[in-house]
């Protein structure tokens, strides 16, 4: 165990701001090297990068803070998330830094989530170093780029740093420039302790794990702790700062960023931006910003076979108990069994999720559309929160249903802006204003959150050739006229096919999922009909034909009667087949909304 603190004059605390791809894993992966950090012969590339779902999709999806020493200094760096699913996640990163390295991609110039970043980090006061990636590619437009960074953040051409974080060319001027320019951290060694988590997660063997930043006083191994905004007590059973591995230290002192490993069974006892101090001298206040994370994406999740039920139930709840945002309940269809219907911050949330339940768990998945969540007020006054069309009460009964809408932001180059705001206007979005970053146009637009929930990211790459970036956070509950599209297969209702839409689309999106439904279930011995309906009125209909099986092909010749008398059998028995027969239905029918064209 190593002992003394770094006086707080010799800290610096900054993160690595970007869009996804844009390289900032493989800049910290340098900063690692140049410091002496990590041997040479330890280092592989996105070394912070954990999951392998990480390296392969090449993005961050757990944000990972680690210590270096360089030249006399303390430098501690957060390596964040870069998609809009985690922005809060980022945005208490960004509490815990002084400042924040910007990294553009020289090729590429600036894109939404960037945008989205820069304005978090300069809300939060932060000193912004702007740094030009990937300049040592043929097709990087330095002068281009560096217009763009100085419109945004005002600075000046020589305040800009160009590196190749993968050749290492320039990586030294970054530490150094971090160490001249962002302050060392203010705060009172003396103060009652307050340390704000900004990440924290579950080890199968140690408990929950809490990644801090110590504003101040200080922390000490088998220190009694209280997490203030979920009100929960625990003890510190080690502290010690990530070098990358787990280095354990006596104590961690006001201005430093460590981990402090708990006796806690879930990290919803210890959720991001809450605030640590200790129990036999507590702060008068929590540190500001913290917000109960809640998800506004619901899916079902079921297995492919029943008896695995229990086996992703214990995933689950395994997942859970290091991912905070998520939640789940169980769920029962009739055509899919048991199952869970799960929560996520966002889309790509759920991939994630979906992807670690197969992987580390071997569960093949049936996932259902995505939904989101609506607020129907009752006549009696009361008012019901529900995550899917089947949860919907009598119509009779309801005043009004009030839908999710966000606050969109979309980075194009100039070209584009038409055919954006033509796709905007076909979602149901407002478009409210254009502004322009040199050749970058910034479109902001409101937009219901259920209409961009399937493919509005493809078909916005499409559009702009790939070009476009699109930032979003959740602006509020709207009424609108929303109805209840439901979808029978052979006369039978499947509730799990059911859909909440704006009374405007429902025509069209029936007509479009009977088309897809068509598609997707097999023929059977009899016709089947395939119907979406609102309420008792039906509003689309595709008849999938029956197999035509020729019962008179034995004949030959003979009379007439003999023929017409087979036939006669044959349409009784594909009579009585309709009335009983079952249609089974493939599990691909549930996902036909996520399915392109």
């Amino acid at each position: 165990m190593q002992g003394t603190s770094t006086d707080q004059a010799h800290i610096r605390n900054f993160c690595i701001i970007a869009h996804i791809d844009h390289g900032k894993s493989t800049l910290a992966d340098r900063l690692l090297e140049v410091t002496h950090t990590v041997e040479k012969r330890e280092m592989k590339e996105q070394l912070l990068d954990k999951m392998d779902l990480e390296r392969e999709r090449g993005i961050t999806i757990k944000l990972a803070p680690v210590r270096m020493e360089y030249e006399g200094h303390q430098l501690n760096l957060i390596d964040t998330p870069g998609h809009v699913d985690f922005s809060y996640e980022v945005s208490r990163s960004l509490e815990a830094c002084e400042g924040a390295l910007l990294v553009v991609d020289a090729t590429q110039g600036i894109q939404a989530q960037t945008l989205a970043n820069v304005y978090l980090a300069m809300e939060q006061d932060l000193t912004i170093i702007p740094i030009l990636n990937k300049i040592d590619l043929p097709a990087a437009d330095v002068d281009r780029v560096s217009e763009e960074v100085m419109s945004l953040l005002g600075c000046q051409k020589e305040d800009i740093l160009h590196i190749s974080a993968k050749t290492g060319q320039g990586v030294e001027a970054v530490l150094d420039k971090v160490i001249d320019t962002v302050p060392a951290p203010s705060g009172e060694p003396d103060a009652p302790t307050q340390a704000l988590i900004f990440d924290s997660y579950y080890d199968d063997y140690r408990g929950v794990v809490l990644y801090v930043r110590v504003v101040s006083g200080s922390i000490t191994k088998s220190d009694h702790i209280y997490m203030m905004a979920a009100e929960a007590s625990g003890l510190a059973l080690e502290v010690g700062a990530l070098q990358p591995g787990m280095q354990p230290r006596k104590e961690l002192a006001t201005g430093e960023i460590g981990y402090i490993v708990t006796n806690l069974k879930t990290t919803r006892e210890a959720k991001v931006g809450d605030t640590v101090t200790l129990e036999a001298r507590q702060a008068q206040e929590p540190l500001p910003g913290y917000k109960d994370v809640r998800p506004f994406v619901y899916a079902g999740f079921f297995p492919n076979s029943n008896e695995n039920y229990q086996l992703l139930k214990e995933a689950v709840e395994k997942l859970s108990l290091s991912d905070s945002a998520l939640q789940f309940e169980t769920e029962n269809s009739p055509v899919l069994g048991f199952g869970m219907r799960i929560g996520f911050l966002g889309l790509l949330h759920m991939d994630i999720v979906k992807e670690r339940l197969e992987r580390e768990y071997n569960i093949e998945l049936i996932v259902t559309n995505p939904s989101t969540d609506y607020h129907v007020v009752l006549a009696n006054g009361e008012e019901r929160i529900i995550k899917s069309a089947t949860d919907l009460p009598d119509v009779a009964s309801i005043v009004e249903i009030r839908e999710p809408w966000i606050e969109g932001e979309i980075v194009v180059p100039k070209p584009y802006v038409g055919a954006v705001i033509q796709l905007v206007s076909s979602k149901r979005g407002i478009h409210k204003r254009t502004s322009y970053v040199d050749e970058l146009a910034v479109l902001t637009f409101d937009a219901p959150l259920a209409n961009l929930l399937t493919d509005f990211y493809d078909q916005l790459k499409s559009v702009t050739s790939g070009y476009g970036s699109f930032n979003y956070e959740l602006a509020g509950y709207r009424a609108e006229d929303l109805v209840r599209v439901d979808f029978y297969v052979a006369g039978e209702m499947v509730e799990a096919l059911s859909v909440m839409v704006h009374r405007s689309e429902s025509v069209s999106l029936g007509r479009e999922i009977v088309a897809k439904l068509k598609d997707v279930i097999p023929r059977q011995n009899f016709k089947v009909a395939l119907q979406a309906a609102i309420g008792g009125r039906f509003i689309a209909r595709e008849d999938i034909s029956a197999y035509r099986k020729d019962v008179t092909a034995k004949l030959y010749g003979g009379d007439v009667t003999r023929r017409r008398k087979l036939l006669e059998k044959q349409k009784k028995g594909k009579a009585r087949m309709k009335r009983f027969g079952q249609v089974d239905i493939p599990s691909e029918a549930f996902t036909v909304m996520l399915r392109r064209d």
